[in-house]
């Protein structure tokens, strides 16, 4: 087709290249839009699961067809900077209660047992207990709770279910810790 067009092969070989440059930023901003992102890791709020330079791949199709669950590690935009992303992870789904007792967080009247947090929880952070979750909104937490600015401050808050980037899927980087991240 172009070949038939432009005569001067030179021309022909710039046009080629152009029309090449640009199917491949234009695939490049479905990917990024539509299908995977990467994402830096700041702060030691998800020790000893993520560390401060960490890269991530979020898998924004993630959430398409289904609903977070508990133990998810997401990404939402920094509330003071929406450019910016938290990474924290889903310890409680709407329709459950929250709640906060001398240290020991209780999900529904159970406590919660993870295997994440580095140690006992002694930030409370301004929120008032218990928290009760609606319709599409989501409570989480960085697994070193007590470096954390997750849902138990107000600036943070519950997460609704549309302002989730999507699902921290693997580390990229750095190399000798690449792989799935749970």
């Amino acid at each position: 087709m172009l070949k038939n067009r432009i005569q001067n092969p030179i021309l022909r070989g710039i046009a080629e290249w152009l029309i090449a440059i640009a199917v491949a930023a234009l695939l490049f901003l479905v990917v990024r839009s539509f299908l995977f992102r990467v994402a830096h890791v700041t702060g030691n709020s998800m020790e000893p699961t993520l560390s401060h330079g960490d890269m991530v791949v979020l898998n924004r199709l993630s959430y398409i067809f289904t609903s977070p669950r508990v133990g998810d590690i997401v990404a939402f935009p920094f509330p003071e900077d929406p450019s910016e992303f938290y990474i924290k992870r889903v310890v409680a789904v709407p329709g459950d209660i929250v709640d906060l007792r001398n240290g020991i967080f209780f999900i529904n009247g159970y406590i919660l047992e993870d295997d994440f947090s580095l140690e006992p929880t002694v930030s409370f952070g301004d929120v008032s207990f218990p928290v009760a979750l609606g319709e599409n909104r989501f409570f989480v937490l960085g697994d070193n709770r007590n470096g954390s600015m997750d849902s138990r401050f107000s600036s943070v808050g519950t997460i609704h279910a549309r302002d989730m980037v999507g699902r921290v899927a693997v580390r990229i980087y750095p190399f000798n810790r690449l792989g799935r991240v749970d």
